[in-house]
């Protein structure tokens, strides 16, 4: 019998296993709508014989771009069920991103989402050297266009359906030709200094990181997990695909992107991985609901939290509770930490996980303090996602937790954080320097990021190894520490934090628009534009007490002289975060150098004019005086 090594392989295990479970669940004109798993392995089938009848052939590589369908996940397992691999493409992507990525992979076929997708290919189809087809799963919008490369999903299943029919072995035969070896996806690194390269993800990096998951937490295929994040994006590849496939847990899929909220709640997840932004803006959400809460409600919401934090701070030294430590705690959860958490869609929650860049202390006792399991992992796309994790009785805050099993991680004599494992990807695409500057001749892959183990033998990962800066008196800071301290503030959505090279720390601010909007609402401050709201004196007051907060815990030299609230949004679009929202710091600080150099100067303001763009597309010139504020430190 054929070892299951690859995820095509294991969807036929599945189905034959659990053949009538539901498989995958979306949610459809506010219906849920289920799929089997006979019925999954049915339309992957389908899905992969059409595409063999378009031409594809071992080797071939899918490019998928939309929100997370079942369609998205049928259509990387058929390419890799035909010997090829998917290479996800982030549904916010420009059509020059999208062009960039297609043609560097050399993509013949494109699966797309919906007319705003298609639209995307049209516009640079004619630079996309090898591709041939264009297939959309959601037509609406669609029906005049008449580019004969253009074809709907369900015809391409028909093809399959008919070629099955005659050729009634050919889809087993093609699935045993795979190998553990082979590469199953090609992902997408994070791009916070450059393009993104492409990382070459095999099916036994998958497995690897899947075992090594569920060896540290027990997965059940009863387990409920909803797929609302990128599956471009090695974290969500990661927990759908790898370990939904290896557990054979259900997928639901949102109906939209404004009901995934809604969506959770009705499904109740028991797990869920998110990177440190929703974690955060749930955070957020909470201080702002509770500031607009009677006093009764304020009281005991901070009487339970108070409870929350004495009891989670005794967990994390693992000292025992005591009998009246676990009343007062079920007493905290019945008046208050099951409403809120049921709001937040975190009730059934057995394991949440983040990862992606460093979650702020502050937000991490938050979650813990009402019971969430939150555990901080570490890892990149270049380790198939988490290889570092907490176990759910040694979690420290201040870590990221221990290896998984079978990994081993070291830091270097720089204290930079080496991988080596199952888990390490097979190398860039098309990137022979990239890949021999990041993979070692023993094996090991250079992480780029700095960290040390404590004495229980836990990783503390500091910031990204360039982004570690030393002040003037020789301090060394973490830039990245200060910005997470900051963000505990539901009133600032992003920072950007300086020093290194400049003789003291200065920070650049974005104000949560909706947040201080509501806030400067509730003090009738009249506001027209995001700029508008930003600078004015009020706001900076309010911004001021935050940064006074965080300076608080902070040694004197790395604490914030000087911020300013940037006049825009720092934005994806405009290249200055990557598609996971980490910031591209290098980017950002050529990009704003003026500001920087009037920050470390003697003004008091500066005179900007700037070109922002809209989301259609308007450009508009604004001129905006942009306030500097002193902060004592």
């Amino acid at each position: 019998m054929n070892p299951i090594d690859t995820l095509p392989k294991q969807l036929i295990e599945n189905a034959r296993i659990y053949r009538n479970r539901v498989a995958l669940r979306e949610k459809e004109f506010g219906i849920w709508q289920s799929l089997t798993w006979a019925q999954y392995l049915e339309r992957v089938r389908n899905f992969a014989l059409g595409l063999h009848q378009l031409g594809f052939a071992r080797g071939d590589k899918v490019a998928i771009l939309g929100d997370n369908r079942p369609e998205w996940v049928i259509s990387e397992l058929a390419a890799q069920s035909l010997g090829g691999q998917s290479v996800g493409i982030y549904q916010d992507s420009t059509p020059e991103e999208v062009l960039y990525i297609a043609d560097l992979v050399a993509v013949r076929y494109l699966v797309v989402e919906d007319q705003e997708q298609v639209d995307k290919v049209v516009e640079i189809w004619d630079r996309l050297s090898r591709a041939q087809a264009v297939i959309f799963y959601d037509p609406k919008g669609l029906r005049n266009y008449d580019q004969e490369y253009l074809k709907p999903f369900p015809e391409i299943e028909n093809l399959g359906h008919e070629f099955q029919q005659a050729n009634p072995t050919f889809f087993e035969e093609s699935v045993s030709k795979g190998r553990g070896e082979d590469v199953a996806i090609i992902s997408t690194t994070s791009g916070t200094t450059s393009k993104p390269k492409l990382g070459q993800i095999t099916h036994d990096n998958l497995f690897a990181m899947a075992k090594g998951m569920t060896e540290v937490d027990s997965f059940a295929v009863d387990d409920q997990f909803v797929s609302f994040l990128p599956l471009a994006w090695i974290g969500e590849q990661m927990m759908s695909m790898a370990c939904g496939m290896y557990k054979g847990f259900a997928l639901s899929f949102p109906e939209d992107t404004h009901t995934v909220r809604a969506d959770l709640r009705e499904i109740g997840p028991h797990i869920m991985f998110a990177p440190p932004r929703i974690w955060e803006s749930m955070v957020s959400e909470v201080q702002v609901k509770i500031e607009d809460a009677d006093r009764l409600k304020k009281f005991l919401f901070n009487r339970a939290m108070k409870i929350g934090y004495r009891i989670a701070d005794k967990k994390f030294d693992r000292k025992p509770l005591t009998a009246v430590d676990k009343a007062q705690l079920a007493l905290a959860r019945v008046f208050v930490f099951n409403n809120v958490l049921d709001q937040l869609c975190l009730r059934y929650i057995k394991w949440g996980y983040t990862a992606g860049a460093a979650l702020g202390p502050d937000v991490f006792r938050f979650y813990h303090a009402m019971g969430v399991n939150l555990k901080q992992g570490y890892g990149q796309t270049e380790t198939t996602g988490l290889c570092v994790i907490h176990r759910d009785d040694e979690i420290k805050y201040q870590t990221v937790g221990k290896p998984f099993p079978g990994v081993e991680v070291k830091t270097d004599d720089t204290g930079e954080i080496l991988v080596r494992g199952p888990v390490c990807f097979s190398g860039y695409f098309r990137n022979e320097a990239a890949t021999a500057e990041t993979i070692t001749p023993d094996g090991w892959v250079r992480t780029g990021d700095a960290g040390y183990f404590d004495d229980d033998g836990h990783l503390i990962v500091i910031d990204r190894a360039k982004d570690v800066m030393t002040l003037q008196d020789g301090t060394r800071f973490s830039p990245q520490f200060i910005e997470n301290k900051l963000k505990f503030s539901q009133y600032i959505k992003e920072a950007v934090v300086f020093g290194g090279d400049w003789p003291y720390v200065t920070a650049f601010i974005n104000i949560d628009f909706a947040n201080v909007g509501k806030w400067a609402e509730a003090q009738q401050i009249a506001y027209t534009t995001y700029t508008d709201l930003a600078q004015k004196s009020p706001v900076y007051d309010l911004i001021r007490k935050d940064v006074e907060r965080t300076n608080a815990d902070l040694p004197s030299a790395a604490r914030i002289q000087k911020f300013l609230l940037l006049y825009k949004e720092l934005d994806a679009d405009d290249a200055e975060l990557t598609r996971t929202r980490k910031v591209r710091r290098g980017y950002v600080a050529q990009t704003y150098h003026q500001l920087i150099d009037g920050l470390y100067s003697d003004l008091d303001s500066l005179d900007i004019e700037s070109v922002i763009t809209y989301q259609d597309g308007r450009t508009a010139t604004i001129k905006v005086n942009l306030r500097i504020d002193k902060v004592n430190p």
